[in-house]
């Protein structure tokens, strides 16, 4: 925008200036070719009078003049013998402008050109006694003076659209401020950050657009934190209870002999403790929904490294290999918040270990790709149809076969709210062992590269 407000002074300066420094320069061209040519045609008529009187004294005037004339100016005279005079004087050649002033008594004026001048002009002009004198004009200076005339006016102009330029471009930047604040605080909302406010500065347009934004950021800012307020209430409150119940179970079952009563409470105690997995998974996806902050630039290698040793052990009990492979340059650092890549890799890999077959291998996978980071998560498991993967990520939705045994089905659907809150992107693909691909994509970080 500040580009545009800049060419758009600089056109207007241009064109102003083209409006009124152009008509005068060739209002000044003009005038500089009507002083010329009235100024040769004056003398050339003085001469051809001395030249008409034809008496010596009149002749011997009019070589004087002529040779003075030639050194002053660059000028050249020209004189055919008329009468009883004839100056030592160069003659003119027969050509048409001298027949014509001889025979028809007519001046003409000859510039060489029809594009303002040429190299000299000729002025010839009849005198008594069919002679004639003929002035040959060099028109070198003209061409000179005419180059002051526009260079200046050039130079004028360029040092104007200089300032036009420089003026524009404080001017521009002055205008755009409010814009640009309002599009940092805007960007610092897309990142998470819901504190960010704007200056109410700049026009009146721009003043109730920074307020407006204000309380909206204000507004949000109060229904994220209630939220918050609620999770952490919802997880105190629904949390308790179901410990509770569960303990009391437990303790009937300790104290029935009857084996049908007995199995009755182990039934309701599984099912208390689905409910308790159900509502950890519903706090888990409330928190990731709830909590927005502003994305930072973390290592994505070391917290990958980090958590795969975290899960390693759990995956040697069943003999799994877990492999970490990359083509990413360096060590890449990505945008996300604290704590989600976490819990992402947690929700990813508890699922892969899930599915994959005793001895197999899950293998993760970073690699750069321009401006993104792909995280890739590979197992070895039954993988899923093409009809599943788009319901993967639905709330409490589990697949057919191997997955979701013991899963509350809302794993995937935390991650995807965790990896988009952070700008990117997760996806479902086969994997070429057979199995299901996990592949985040996240934004690279300037400090990527290591």
């Amino acid at each position: 925008m500040n580009r545009q407000l800049i060419r758009s002074y600089i056109l207007l300066v241009a064109v102003a200036i083209f409006l009124f420094t152009v008509p005068v320069a060739f209002t000044l061209t003009k005038q500089l070719r009507d002083d010329t040519k009235q100024s040769v045609l004056r003398e050339a008529k003085t001469m051809a009078l001395l030249l008409g009187n034809g008496d010596t004294i009149s002749c011997d005037a009019l070589r004087e003049v002529a040779l003075a004339y030639g050194q002053e100016t660059p000028g050249t005279v020209q004189v055919t013998a008329g009468g009883r005079c004839a100056p030592d004087l160069p003659k003119p050649a027969r050509d048409a402008a001298l027949t014509r002033a001889v025979e028809h008594n007519e001046p003409t004026t000859d510039w060489g050109s029809d594009f303002i001048w040429g190299k000299q002009l000729e002025v010839t002009v009849p005198a008594d006694g069919d002679a004639a004198v003929r002035i040959v004009y060099s028109t070198s200076g003209m061409t000179d003076r005419l180059w002051q005339i526009w260079g200046f006016r050039a130079a004028l102009a360029a040092l104007v659209l200089a300032a036009a330029a420089a003026i524009g471009a404080v001017a521009a930047r002055r205008i755009t401020r409010p814009l640009r604040q309002l599009n940092d605080m805007a960007s610092k909302f897309s990142d998470g950050d819901l504190t960010a406010r704007s200056p109410v500065e700049g026009p009146p347009e721009t003043q109730t657009l920074a307020r407006t934004l204000n309380q909206a950021g204000e507004r949000l800012d109060t229904l994220i934190a209630s939220q918050r307020i609620f999770v952490a209430d919802a997880s105190h409150q629904l949390r308790t209870p179901l410990t509770a119940l569960r303990l009391s179970l437990d303790n009937i079952a300790d104290g029935v002999d009857d084996e049908f009563v007995r199995e009755d409470v182990e039934q309701a105690t599984a099912e208390v403790v689905r409910m308790s997995r159900l509502v950890n998974g519903l706090l888990v996806l409330a928190r990731a929904e709830a909590k927005v902050t502003a994305a930072e630039p973390l290592p994505l290698t070391d917290i990958v490294e980090e958590r795969l040793s975290v899960w390693r052990p759990a995956a040697d009990e069943r003999g799994v290999t877990i492999a970490l492979r990359g083509s990413a340059d360096g060590r890449p650092t990505v945008l996300a918040s604290p704590g989600h890549l976490d819990q992402v890799l947690d929700n990813v890999l508890s699922n892969a270990l899930e599915v994959s077959p005793d001895g197999g291998t899950i293998t993760v996978r970073v690699e750069s790709k321009g401006d993104e980071v792909v995280l890739s998560v590979l197992d070895e498991g039954p993988g899923m149809s093409d009809a599943e993967k788009p319901r993967a990520f639905d709330r409490f939705w589990r697949g057919q076969g191997l997955t979701g045994r013991s899963g509350s089905g809302l794993g995937l659907a935390v991650v995807k709210q965790l990896v988009t809150d952070d700008g990117g992107t997760v996806a479902l693909r086969d994997a070429p062992s057979g199995g299901l691909a996990v592949l985040i994509t996240l934004r690279a970080s300037s400090r990527s590269g290591g």
